[in-house]
Parts: structure tokens; sequence; C-alpha cells
């Protein structure tokens, strides 16, 4: 199944989690109780030692993939290992894609990607400007490249984004870092106004914790949600505690079936098109 596949015919839920977090094993059963609770897509984190544009609860995920031995060829290794029926998308920063394998340059990493059944990346620190590479590597291997669009997005950087995305666009629904937050930013209906035009799905994400939450952002005109930090935080809590891999499997496939129905309930309530 294709990224722009999984948006067709329901809003889809897109998750994230870090590879590896808080271990190899354990962190495969997390992701497929993710799929098992209704992940239409799945973001998975390659760590990186600068995760700028994330905030504290997933840079302690990163962490602890880290020191539990993530790296690049590990991560390939693990979405290989994975017993998941939907599409898997990176989600890492540019210097880990531009210095894998022998020669410089994005195109070994998106090969070997490709070859592992990866289906897109999202890359936060890699300005569209000078996507170009990784666009031609992507084009190359039949993989999708996903742009986060931030509100204050505008002009001919909106523009080089359109160009050059495919698969979906995240929509930034807020300004700042990833984490999971109380309520909505009414900032997320005027960014997704902005972007009605791009023949692309449009998935919202930043701050997204509960099924209501879903629910009021598919109804203002998402394709879908991304949500990282509250499915994080559910492993954070169980790591802490010393909950079983069992235990917080099932939190995180009731946690994913939440946050999938309020997507579903979202788009009942959209106006629906006048029949002629």
């Amino acid at each position: 199944m294709s990224l722009e596949d999984a948006f067709a015919d329901e809003p889809a839920f897109v998750p994230y989690l870090a590879a590896g977090d808080p271990n190899y094993e354990a962190s495969l059963a997390y992701v497929e109780a993710l799929a098992r609770g209704g992940a239409d897509v799945i973001e998975l984190g390659l760590p990186f030692s600068e995760p700028i544009a994330e905030g504290k609860t997933i840079q302690n995920a990163i962490v602890r993939s880290l020191e539990a031995g993530m790296t690049p060829t590990r991560f390939f290794e693990f979405v290989s290992d994975l017993d998941v029926e939907v599409p898997i998308v990176c989600m890492t920063y540019y210097n880990l894609i531009y210095q894998y394998g022998e020669d410089e340059g994005p195109r070994p990493f998106v090969e070997k990607a490709a070859e592992v059944g990866i289906e897109g990346f999202v890359v936060p620190d890699l300005p569209a400007e000078e996507a170009g590479p990784l666009r031609e590597a992507c084009d190359e291997f039949g993989l999708d490249l996903v742009f986060i669009v931030a509100p204050t997005t505008k002009g001919e950087r909106l523009e080089k984004m359109l160009d050059q995305v495919s698969g979906y666009v995240y929509v930034q629904a807020r300004l700042g870092v990833t984490g999971a937050r109380d309520d909505v930013d009414d900032a997320t209906e005027e960014s997704l106004a902005r972007l009605a035009d791009w023949d692309v799905p449009k998935a919202v994400g930043f701050g997204i914790k509960t099924g209501e939450h879903a629910e009021r952002i598919v109804a203002a005109g998402a394709d879908g949600i991304i949500v990282g930090s509250a499915l994080v935080d559910i492993v954070a809590e169980g790591h802490e505690s010393g909950a079983s891999v069992d235990d917080v499997a099932d939190e995180l496939e009731a946690k994913a079936r939440e946050l999938k129905e309020g997507a579903l309930r979202g788009a009942q309530e959209r106006p629906q098109p006048e029949r002629t």
C-alpha cells in the first residue's frame, strides 16, 4: 500500500515511535501493537543525537534508543523484523541519511530503505530548497518525501515544498517542538486552509493527545492525524515503572484505537457536499 492509498477511504491515523525504545524487542512489540490498534501509516524514528524538532518526551525516547544500541544498520534490521502490513515512514535527520554508506549523499540510504520496505521519509532539518538530491533518490527508488509545514511557512518556501512533496504533508498544528498538549491550537484550521489546493493528503501533528483532539482536527478538514508524544509517554511510563512488555503493548493498542475512532468521528462531522 502506498502512503496516499492509506488516506484514500477514511482519515488516517499516523502514530510515531522511536525505533528501539526502550530496547529492540520491546519496541518491535510496541510498533506492532499500534498497527493492531488501527494505525494506517507508522512514522518510525531513527534516533539522532541532536533532534532539534523534538520536545523533551521524544528527546528522552531517542536517548533510551541510542543507549540500547540503535544505529542506522540496526534500524533497517528493525524494519525488516516488523510484522505489520501498513506503510512505514522513516523520520530522521539529514546527517544520518547523507553519511550512510561508502559514498556521501542520500542515494545509498534511500536504496537500503527501499530494500527493507520503507515507503517514505520525514526529515525535519532538511530545507525544501536543499532537498533536491533526496527527492531525486526517492524518485529513483519509488519512495515518498514528506515535508513539515509550520503555521509560519508561506510564500516561496511553501511553493518549493509543494513542488517536491509526495505521500502526504505533515501539517504542524502549532509553533514550537513536539509534545502532547491539553488543547488543540486554533492555527490548525488556518494552516489547513492555506494548503487546501495541494493535491496531497494533509495530516496534522504536534500536540494531539486524545480521541477528542483527533475528532476536532479531522472535523476541521484534516485527512489524518499524527501522534507521537502521547504514545511515547506510555512507553516511558511503562519502562520507568517496570511494567511488562505485554501490558505496555495493550495500553498502546487501546490508545491507538481511541485516536483512530476519534478521527473517524471527526470525518462524520464534516459538512457534506450538497447533492445536485
